[in-house]
């Protein structure tokens, strides 16, 4: 395993997660989930295995990692000796909250709502958990960003957008139109998201 690298594996992790979404978004066959799960436990492994090589950790190490976490975020599901609670919470609500309060003990220093979100993460996905998060915490659109072209577009989606296959076409036609203009669509919702979340530099941040 000499040649291989962190850094030179992360590139493979991340096609595996792209194949394993693939596999699950057309509905392809049990089998073929299984296996390119498989792929992605398999760079688990191998980054553990790099990190064992110098003393760091171990597999069992991130095993025991994942469990401790899982106990400690879920109280409403665990006992702190992993045993399932008696009674669990009536509504998601109330386990989104159970959860956020847990996150945000942990990470107190954590100053606004989108501290830990990936800054590589695709534009799209960036934008979904800023709003996932802002809402959360109570945050509302600033009135600058109600403008006419965001308001037709709303009106537009709420009353003829009824399904993820015609939202996507509307995606795919913003992206060309950007396209045809020389825009770069990505690096424009990119800049977006990021011109929002500065809007909110220091508000009670909920977890990631």
């Amino acid at each position: 395993m000499g040649a291989l690298t962190h850094e030179s594996l992360v590139e493979y992790l991340l096609e595996e997660a792209y194949e394993v979404a693939e596999t699950i978004e057309t509905g392809a066959a049990e089998a073929e989930l299984k296996g390119e799960l498989g792929d992605v436990l398999l760079q688990v492994v191998l980054h553990a295995r790099l990190a064992e090589e110098r003393g760091v950790f171990g597999f069992g190490d991130v095993a025991r990692g994942l469990t401790e976490k899982m106990i400690r975020r879920n109280p409403h599901v665990f006992r702190p000796d992993g045993s399932l609670q008696d009674t669990f919470p009536a509504t998601v609500e109330e386990i989104v909250l159970k959860w956020d309060a847990v996150k945000k003990a942990e990470s107190p220093q954590r100053s606004t709502p989108f501290e830990g979100i990936p800054v590589a993460l695709p534009a799209l996905a960036q934008a979904q958990k800023t709003l996932d998060r802002a809402e959360r915490a109570g945050l509302q659109a600033p009135e600058a960003d109600r403008t006419a072209l965001v308001e037709l577009v709303e009106t537009s989606l709420a009353e003829t957008i009824e399904t993820e296959a015609e939202l996507g076409e509307l995606l795919l036609a913003v992206v060309r139109s950007a396209r045809n203009r020389g825009f770069d669509a990505e690096r424009a919702l990119r800049g977006a998201v990021r011109r929002y979340q500065n809007r909110h530099p220091e508000t009670s941040a909920p977890g990631s």
